[in-house]
Order: structure tokens, then sequence, then C-alpha cells
């Protein structure tokens, strides 16, 4: 059988570990509402700073890609013209 002193010393402890337990999910509570506020200020500094998005920077980088490798074709077809031109030219003077 149990003393007195035993179940009041059990009664305390589980008093303790249900103010730890209560804490800790008060802990946890506050550190998501903290998060939650430290991510929407985030959110809001970085629309002020006109950030662009991801999906905005890789769309744009693409289309740079796309018009360089296009630049890229295309001096190449103008060298080609040029060079047929400087030799119909060199074959008319030498015609001529």
């Amino acid at each position: 059988m149990e003393t007195p002193m035993t179940q009041t010393s059990n009664r305390l402890l589980d008093e303790v570990a249900k103010l730890m337990t209560d804490a800790a999910g008060a802990a946890h509570g506050l550190r998501q509402e903290a998060e939650g506020l430290m991510r929407a200020q985030a959110e809001r500094i970085l629309q002020s700073m006109d950030v662009v998005k991801r999906e905005e920077f890789e769309a744009a980088k693409a289309m740079a890609e796309k018009a360089r490798l296009e630049n890229e074709r295309l001096a190449g077809l103008v060298a080609a013209l040029e060079a047929r031109i400087a030799m119909l030219e060199g074959k008319s003077q030498a015609g001529a």
C-alpha cells in the first residue's frame, strides 16, 4: 500500500508533467505564429523591392536563349549572303 507522501509526490509529478506538456504546446503554437508573421513580412519586403518570381525569371531566360540561338542562325545566314554577294560582284567585275 502506498503512503500518503508517495501519492502527493506522484500528484505533484503529474502536475509538473502536465505543465511541461502545456508549455511545450504553447511554445509550438507561438513558434508557428512567429514563422507565419516573419514569412508575411518577408513577402511584403520582396514585393516592395519588385523582385521577379522564379517562374517569370525562368520564362525570360528561356526566351533569351531562344533569341540568342535565332541571332546566331541569322548571323550565319547574313555571312553566307555577304560571301555570295562578294563572289557575284567579283565575277561581274572580272567579266566587265
